[in-house]
């Protein structure tokens, strides 16, 4: 999945990560038909419910129209992140 062009992913390409795991077993709603669920964790853009909400509409849109899915079976959550938080080449984030 190619997000910078789908204007989903800010940021240099050396800070946004993806990690897709299918075939999980996953329940939504009381129902284990088909659905996903993602993980959204950045330094500084995903702080307010603003941010958020603006990041949710696009990440909904490109999810429902990539998986065929209702967005009623989909779950994003947002978690902001400190630089210090991540390491990177034997250093944290604060420092590069």
């Amino acid at each position: 999945m190619r997000l910078r062009g789908r204007g989903l992913a800010q940021g240099p390409d050396g800070r946004v990560n993806v990690t897709v795991r299918s075939g999980l077993p996953m329940v939504v709603s009381g129902s284990a038909e088909p659905c996903a669920q993602l993980h959204v964790s950045s330094i500084g853009v995903v702080g307010t419910a603003e941010q958020n909400q603006r990041h949710s509409a696009r990440f909904f849109d490109f999810l429902t129209a990539q998986l065929g899915l209702g967005p009623e079976r989909i779950v994003i959550r947002f978690y902001p992140l400190e630089p210090w938080q991540i390491g990177k080449n034997r250093t944290v984030m604060t420092f590069l």
